[in-house]
């Protein structure tokens, strides 16, 4: 009976860890879309090993109901993200610092 109580917690985990997965990063946003709810961002290597290498903006989804009213390209935010049904989505950003306006 343990056994088959530990596999099946085991599963679960498995299970429920592979819906969606989480990632928290900085970079700076180079394109805001209001109409399509996306964000593209550019994301900023932390310490000094790579930091030289320059990296591509990636574009996000925004979750439903989140704000960006506030948001402009050429902030830098700190963000979390995950992958819904394929799709890469902000779940949560805070802005670190805004572009001269």
């Amino acid at each position: 009976m343990k056994i088959a109580t530990i596999l099946l917690a085991g599963t679960l985990v498995l299970s429920v860890g592979g819906v969606a997965t989480a990632d928290d990063a900085t970079g700076l946003v180079t394109q805001l879309n209001r109409l399509t709810n996306t964000i593209s961002i550019k994301r900023v290597q932390t310490g000094t090993v790579g930091a030289n290498v320059a990296s591509p903006a990636e574009q996000f989804k925004v979750k439903d109901g989140m704000s960006t009213e506030n948001l402009h390209a050429g902030d830098r935010i700190s963000f979390s993200t995950a992958d819904k049904n394929g799709v890469k989505t902000i779940t949560s950003f805070k802005i670190e610092s805004t572009a001269a306006r």
